[in-house]
């Protein structure tokens, strides 16, 4: 396929425009094993180049050493880049698979200070709380995220792994630019609440590992195929009988690329992209790639159109999956609901 520019969306109601596929920079410092760290600056200009903006990171990725990695391609860049960084997951060194929730507003206060000294930048345009713990009132976490706009530190404000009960208080305590939770043929469950929410508000929809975490590439086809500090392992979702389950599951989008002269990933990434008309409401998602070629291959599916006929081949796909998308699901809003 060849690689047309990527078309553009606002983010959120007053937000930017945006082109339609964000990247994720989440894997160029931890959790998919080693990292040519070369390559992965290279995939950040060839992303730019290519008409991606949004650029996704948090402060738990690589203890901050991925908004670190990132801050000088941002600064370089800033007046193209549409920068997103998150808090609320405190994590430890000294027990990497350790992790906790923070909504305090100190901590809110410090964390956004913190972003702003690795990222190097005066300014974040999208800050998402990354979880979200119910222990503490909305009132007092996006109260104080909104103080942060006011103080000129963050533009707008994001949630991730929210219902939409929740996305609506919050909404109305300050305007939610953008939601971001996983969303994928693999993983609907936001499409209970979350999504009719956000559609309704007019909240932009950020899915991340849109590609089930590569599972839906066939790029591996059990967790023992990947690296030994891979933190897919964990993942119930690709481990023993559950992995071999969910592979029979992939054979419509392998019968689907066949046909087409597409990749796997291009049929998942289309199928998230026309989420956009199936539900009235802006999709931007986030792939994440180290990797030029396969950045080039992402954005090639925000053009793809999948006719009726094939969406309904997918249709069915995530209502057979077997597993939890994580260990504790406690972490994420399908907890909640």
């Amino acid at each position: 396929m060849t690689h047309p520019a990527l078309p553009t969306a606002p983010l959120g109601t007053d937000g930017p425009l945006v082109g339609v596929q964000g990247l994720g920079c989440m894997g160029m410092s931890e959790f998919y094993g080693p990292t040519d760290s070369g390559e992965a600056l290279a995939t950040l200009d060839a992303a730019l180049e290519a008409g991606v903006t949004l650029f996704d990171t948090a402060d738990a990725y690589g203890f901050g050493s991925n908004e670190e990695f990132i801050g000088p391609f941002v600064r370089a860049n800033r007046d193209r880049v549409v920068l997103a960084t998150k808090f609320a997951l405190v994590r430890r060194e000294d027990d990497p698979g350790r992790r906790s929730i923070s909504n305090d507003p100190a901590y809110i206060r410090s964390a956004v200070d913190a972003s702003l000294r690795r990222l190097g930048v005066d300014e974040i345009d999208l800050y998402y709380m990354h979880r979200r713990d119910p222990a503490v009132p909305l009132a007092e976490s996006v109260g104080t995220m909104a103080e942060l706009v006011k103080a000129g530190k963050v533009r707008q404000l994001g949630l991730s792994e929210v219902t939409g009960a929740e996305l609506r208080e919050a909404h109305a305590i300050h305007p939610i630019a953008a939601l971001q939770s996983e969303w994928s043929v693999f993983s609907r469950d936001v499409e209970r609440t979350a999504v009719p929410a956000a559609a309704e508000l007019g909240v932009a929809f950020v899915p991340y590992s849109p590609l089930g975490r590569g599972f839906l590439t066939g790029a591996f086809q059990a967790a023992e195929q990947l690296a030994a500090d891979d933190f897919r392992r964990s993942q119930p979702r690709f481990t023993g009988e559950n992995a071999a389950a969910n592979g029979e599951l992939l054979a419509p989008l392998r019968e689907i690329a066949e046909a087409r002269g597409v990749t796997m990933a291009q049929v998942a990434l289309a199928w998230v992209h026309r989420q956009s008309e199936v539900h009235g409401l802006t999709v931007v998602p986030i792939p994440g790639t180290r990797k030029r070629a396969r950045l080039l291959e992402n954005t090639a599916a925000a053009t793809l159109r999948l006719t009726e006929e094939e969406l309904a081949l997918l249709e069915p796909v995530a209502g057979r999956v077997v597993g939890d998308r994580y260990a504790d699901m406690s972490f994420t809003q399908s907890g909640r609901e």
